[in-house]
């Protein structure tokens, strides 16, 4: 197009150069001019249509108009030549045509594109799209008839049909709990019509739900004095005044409850008092209720708690930082205004107290703090309360780069440096790796990177400036792990690399045996979390002929290290065929020789870990037969002795983690109850790093990581071609497992799962979490050990293991949660509140990524909870579970088909589903119909029972029935004539519903032959199948379609 207009501006510019040098240069030419009066005269090329042929030159322009002349004509006039000038460019070749030919049909190209969509979009009216938006809708679509309203705004619709339009999108955002969204949408429709009550009450509606009551009775009060019998208006004007009313009374009596409780907590008199005591546990409890926090924010309530902490008494600390968690929970403005008010420093600094609890409720704070600042840089720097502040982004920094600061602060306590530990694994990484914004992470790596690794790479002994603990250096190898896990490129994580290695060299060259010392401890700590850093670490010049060296040395310190070291470098084939060749004499030899318990186990560890590079494969083995058993057997040993201390026993769950790849071993070990016992008392203490060794010695014993069964054709294969086929131990088949998983139960197995999963530690990462997940599923395998397993609180700790952790994790948890809600009563088994937690693991085994196994598990789990209220069937709505369990009722395994039509029928007692089975145009009804007529009996009872409940809540749905299919009549008399009691009951009571329903219907019942199977079926004996055939035709004797029989009455 642009090129076009270039081309006509040149073309008009040319046209107005008129003089007689032109003319002589293009003779053929009469150009266009405008005379003195304004008249404009177009140009043209000689000869025109009208000239003689020889008349192709034009003698005449501007002032006596232009004509066409014969060239003698033309030389006279203008005094030239033209024999003796060059000749005359050609200006109509076939070239300019062409390309004006093309330029012309790429216009009406164009022009056709645009009348085709302007034809497009105007042959479906915002009438239309409305009414395509209300079905949709009435379906249950909400975000289908968002769309179709959304689209017909986008037409030329009339203001009146906007604000029908604005109207229903402000439901539908109502339906998808978006309130703000519609609230605007509301207000834009009264804005058009201020009468419409309809908006009027969905504002109310949307401002309730975001907590402006006083807005919202003005809107409620606006629809009752348009309609004043609506007595859908009245009672809801009724209940939100009761609510105001009580809001206020609440907050009136607030003040002076707030003031009251102040006076008494700073009154140096009341001490120690249980008045003061009582006085805090209130101030406590009025904090978490948003309104109570509000009045305690505004009766100057932070620079008085300020004062409290100030006291130096732990109950009053303890107090103060509770109410102030309830004061910033999920309130930005208020985290802002706290921490400008205390200062982030000094916040900071509480953490690193020595008095626990205080430290604990400071890291809960912050935690609150992280929250409410996180979910503002989401939300565009907008908080719950619609206040726009200060960008959080910053203030979040600041509180990272303090904690950062009070990683490596001499004086810190060690409970503390944990806590800053916990909060930074928690905050700094994305939540998931949908999220394009790593941004955080990329600035801790360049603000404390190294900061972090001096954590990890301290040295217990001897003391040094910072105090750790056993906790500290697994958390600072979990930190790093998160850290590198949530770097999205090779250039970030080539710098991941670069700054650790910077690291590690600045201590490793010139510091002596102590700089060599902790450069190698900062290495181990490296391959405990991101292992590509540490493996990278272990090719620098000198480490791994230090570690070894070291591992000889006499100093008990040293030799810690260097055997820690040495154990976690063999992780990889790599340094394990290396260490094979170089370590493993220098391990037995530590084994056999030293006289430090410390010592012997580690290198034992090192040992296992060696000797169990085949995994489960039973044909490779490191060791000669029968070493791995006396490894095992030490381990135990060690494991049951009281007299060691629990860090160094705990090195002997390692060793078990690795020798149980053993089946032999894990024979021997389940048989040992005290070293069973043993363990799982480990795993409650307060070092938390040995939690991922018991997981993984349990999910060795249950077998349950997995494992798939070799192709019997790839294995033959695989012998002839001489290759390695992986051979699976005699002791590891199934008879075998189900009798350790026995063992396991009886020792306390699922005690000891509940209270690693309680601990809330950075140690338990989502990889722990996985292995937990693993062995519970195995644990509820088979239906009688689920109920020992709901007994020791084992559905509680699934949950939240189904709500957190991998991908994997989540599912193998939710799939265990399914079986025990199958064979249990879910009400017993998650009590209270718990039962509505378990929908939403359920609903997300029906993904068509989960196998069908685990598909046929969440359909009888649902089927079970649909059963029991209808809050429960609200809940499986609210999770979208619906489609799902459609789609599954065309599935052609026969058991997921009857289980989705089963969960189906239970969830055809909500209104959401009636509705649903009442909308024009769908198969649902047919469906059951159908089935109702299928060779599988269970099939054909599920159908027929969802039918039988359908008629009777819905009779006009009977009517329905005799169109979706021409063979209705015949699957009613099959049901009827079937020798299934409960099949002849449902159809009796679908025939029953159907006559009662419809005199039209009762009339084709009659005149077939379902008229004398329920004569037959009446004179059978008492029951509910006699009772339904009678009332049939009690009715149809109403209805005088039949005589009644005079001698059965």
């Amino acid at each position: 197009m642009s090129i076009g207009l270039l081309l006509y501006s040149f073309w008009v510019g040319l046209s107005y150069q008129t003089s007689s040098s032109v003319l002589i240069h293009y003779p053929h030419l009469c150009q266009a001019f405008r005379d003195e009066s304004g008249h404009y005269y177009p140009g043209f090329f000689c000869p025109r249509l009208s000239d003689a042929p020889e008349e192709g030159y034009c003698c005449h322009f501007q002032d006596a108009g232009s004509s066409c002349c014969t060239q003698t004509e033309f030389e006279e006039l203008n005094q030239v030549n033209l024999s003796a000038l060059p000749p005359p460019p050609i200006l109509r070749g076939p070239g300019p045509l062409v390309a004006l030919g093309l330029y012309s049909l790429l216009l009406v190209a164009l022009m056709a594109t645009d009348l085709l969509h302007f034809c497009r979009d105007r042959s479906v009216s915002p009438a239309q799209l409305r009414e395509e938006g209300n079905e949709l809708f009435k379906g249950g679509d909400y975000s289908g008839a968002l769309s179709s309203y959304t689209m017909a705004l986008s037409l030329e619709a009339t203001p009146q049909e906007q604000a029908v339009l604005y109207r229903n999108r402000a439901a539908c955002h109502l339906k998808m709990e978006d309130y703000s969204k519609a609230e605007a949408d509301a207000s834009k429709a009264i804005a058009t019509d201020g009468g419409d009550v309809k908006a009027l009450f969905r504002r109310s509606q949307a401002l309730e739900k975001l907590g402006r009551l006083d807005q919202a009775i003005l809107d409620l009060q606006r629809c009752v004095s348009l309609e004043p019998k609506n007595k859908v208006f009245q009672e809801a004007l009724r209940t939100l005044g009761g609510h105001i009313q009580e809001k206020v009374r609440y907050m009136s009596s607030t003040d002076a409850k707030v003031d009251q409780m102040f006076q008494i907590l700073l009154d140096p008199k009341e001490k120690g008092t249980e008045k003061k005591q009582k006085a805090s546990q209130n101030l406590v409890v009025l904090a978490r209720e948003d309104a109570g926090a509000e009045r305690i924010f505004q009766s100057n309530g932070v620079q008085l708690l300020q004062r409290l902490l100030e006291t130096g008494e732990t109950d009053l600390m303890l107090a103060a930082l509770r109410t102030l968690v309830g004061i910033c929970s999920e309130h930005q403005s208020r985290t802002v205004a706290t921490l400008s008010v205390l200062g982030t420093r000094r916040i900071v600094a509480m953490l690193g107290v020595k008095n626990q609890s205080v430290s604990l409720a400071t890291c809960h704070l912050l935690q609150v703090m992280f929250d409410a600042l996180k979910e503002g840089v989401k939300k565009g720097f907008r908080g719950k309360e619609g206040a726009i502040i200060v960008d959080p982004s910053r203030e979040l920094k600041l509180l990272i780069s303090n904690l950062l600061e009070l990683l490596t602060e001499a004086g810190v306590s060690a409970q503390g440096r944990d806590n800053a530990l916990t909060l930074l694994i928690k905050v700094v990484p994305r939540k998931s790796l949908r999220d394009p914004n790593n941004s955080l992470t990329l600035w801790v790596i360049d603000q404390g990177l190294k900061k972090i690794l001096e954590v990890g790479g301290s040295v217990q002994e001897p003391p040094e400036d910072i105090a750790v603990t056993e906790n500290s250096r697994m958390s600072a190898s979990v930190l790093l792990n998160k850290l590198f896990d949530d770097l999205k490129c090779d250039a970030e994580r080539e710098n991941f690399h670069r700054l650790c290695e910077s690291y590690i060299k600045s201590w490793f060259e010139g510091r002596g045996l102590a700089g060599k010392l902790r450069a190698i401890q900062t290495v181990s700590c490296l391959l405990q979390g991101p292992c590509e850093a540490g493996n990278r670490a272990l090719e620098l010049s000198g480490v791994m002929e230090s570690v070894i060296a070291l591992c000889a040395s006499e100093n008990e310190a040293e030799q810690l290290v260097a055997v820690e070291a040495l154990i976690y470098a063999a992780g990889k084939a790599k340094r394990a065929s290396f260490i094979t060749a170089n370590g493993v004499s220098l391990l037995k030899d530590l084994y056999k020789r030293s006289e430090k318990d410390s010592i012997r186990i580690r290198a034992l560890v090192g040992l296992c870990k060696l000797g169990s590079a085949g995994g489960t494969d039973f044909s490779m083995k490191q060791f000669a037969e029968g070493s791995t058993l006396k490894l095992a057997k030490q381990c135990r040993k060690w494991l049951c002795n009281d007299g060691i201390d629990s860090s160094t026993r705990r090195w002997a769950v390692e060793g078990l983690a690795y020798l149980t790849f053993d089946a032999d071993v894990k024979e021997e070990f389940v048989e040992d109850e005290a070293a069973l016992k043993a363990m799982f008392q480990l795993s409650k203490l307060e070092d938390r790093s040995v939690l991922f060794a018991v997981a993984s010695t349990l999910v060795n014993c249950t077998n349950s990581y997995d494992h798939e069964e070799p192709d019997p054709q790839m294995l033959e294969l695989a012998k002839y071609a001489k290759q390695h086929v992986p051979e699976q131990h005699p002791k590891d088949k199934p008879g075998f497992v189900r009798s350790r998983v026995k063992k396991l139960l009886s020792a306390g197995v699922v005690s000891a799962l509940t209270c690693m999963v309680k601990n809330e530690n950075p140690v338990l990462t989502n990889s722990c979490r996985e292995l937990l997940s693993r062995v519970f599923l195995a644990l509820v395998e088979e239906a009688e050990d689920r109920g020992s397993v709901v007994a020791q609180g084992g559905g509680k700790a699934l949950l939240p293991l189904a709500l957190e952790g991998t991908d994997i994790g989540q599912t193998k948890a939710a799939q265990a949660l399914a079986k025990i809600t199958i064979t249990s009563n879910p009400e017993m088994t998650f009590p209270g509140e718990r039962v509505y937690e378990v929908v939403r693991p359920l609903v997300s085994l029906l993904h068509l990524n989960c196998s069908g196994l685990q598909n046929f598990e969440a359909l009888m789990a649902l089927t079970n909870l649909a059963g029991i209220s209808e809050r429960l069937r609200q809940k499986i709505l609210k999770e979208k579970a619906v489609p799902m369990i459609e789609g599954y009722m065309f599935e052609d395994h026969e058991m997921i088909r009857r289980a989705a039509t089963e969960c189906m029928c239970n969830m055809a007692m909500s209104k959401e589903v009636q509705d649903l089975f009442l909308a024009e145009g769908n198969d649902r009804l047919k469906l059951l119909v159908l089935y109702s007529g299928e060779e599988d009996e269970l099939l054909r009872r599920a159908a027929s029972g969802g039918l039988a409940m359908l008629t009777s809540l819905l009779p006009q749905l009977c009517i329905r029935i005799t169109q979706v299919t021409t063979h209705w009549l015949e699957i009613l008399q099959a049901l009827l004539l079937s020798p299934n009691l409960e099949l002849q009951h449902r159809g009796a009571v679908v025939v029953l519903n159907m006559v009662e329903a419809s005199k039209e219907i009762a009339v084709k019942l009659m005149e077939s032959e379902v008229l004398e199977i329920l004569s037959v079926l009446a004179k059978g004996e008492a029951g509910p199948v006699t009772r339904a055939a009678t009332a049939c035709l009690a009715k149809a004797v109403e209805y005088e379609l039949i005589k009644p029989n005079k001698e059965r009455e």
